[in-house]
């Protein structure tokens, strides 16, 4: 201590924590920008751990669906997060988790847990465990993706015994990240249909956090979005409280 310092008078008694932490594991595909977004959905004693399938030069397409939701590189990336000992993990990709079907979506969830996690979620295995719930028969998509990897979500609902009784896209090969919030809420207004119970909005690396309060209020009904899906079905499993909107998840928390 500098002899002119005043001598510090602390009780280290005082100092208890740091709040014990709980982790998720994140798989994520090698283009995701939102990572920001994921943490504004948990509470203050989850860890999100990261780790990314391989880079692959294709623009995002049916074909980059499939790379990405490649077992083995699920696996890897699996291993690289259980020395932080998550309590789950999650495949964070719609379209890499239901561009196969139904039955792969499941498989991707075999796979992380035969690679060391306590257990496993994907986007869309955590989309239909929503609509179980709600019991949901009827939705409205919107995603960013081409007309191919749209109908292949159409054809994953109606695996599911869902109806998309209406969609939009955008049409984007990249930078689904950059889209601005007034345009993917001009889109999901426009997608809307009178038979639509909910409105899924697909994608995690489409910025969706801000708009789900007002455009609940303006449509009347829930609108559910990748991120949110995915954190839920986390901490559901590990019987905690998601953290922001959705009235959706007051029906089923």
């Amino acid at each position: 201590m500098n002899p002119g310092s005043p001598a510090l008078d602390l009780d280290l008694l005082d100092f208890d924590g740091p709040l014990a932490q709980r982790g998720i594991g994140v798989i994520a595909p090698f283009d995701l920008a939102l990572e920001r977004e994921l943490w504004r959905w948990v509470p203050m004693e989850v860890s999100l751990h990261l780790a990314r399938t391989p880079y692959e030069p294709v623009p995002v397409s049916m074909e980059m669906a499939r790379l990405v939701s490649n077992s083995t590189h699920l696996a890897a990336a699996t291993r690289d997060v259980l020395h932080v000992e998550p309590e789950v993990v999650a495949y964070l990709c719609t379209s890499g988790s239901f561009v196969n079907g139904v039955d792969y979506e499941r498989s991707l969830c075999k796979a992380i847990c035969a690679a060391g996690a306590p257990d496993a979620v994907t986007t869309s295995g955590a989309l239909a465990e929503v609509l179980h719930q709600l019991d949901l028969r009827s939705v409205s998509v919107i995603t960013p993706y081409d007309e191919d990897l749209t109908k292949s979500l159409q054809a994953f609902l109606a695996e599911l015994g869902v109806t998309t009784v209406s969609s939009d896209y955008l049409g984007l090969g990249g930078g689904i990240w950059k889209v601005s919030y007034r345009t993917i809420a001009e889109r999901i207004l426009a997608a809307d249909h009178p038979d639509a119970e909910a409105i899924f909005v697909s994608c995690t690396n489409l910025p969706t956090y801000d708009l789900i309060e007002p455009l609940e209020r303006k449509l009347g009904k829930p609108v559910l979005t990748a991120n949110q899906l995915t954190m839920w079905a986390c901490l559901k499993r590990m019987r905690l409280p998601i953290v922001g909107p959705g009235s959706w998840l007051r029906e089923v928390s």
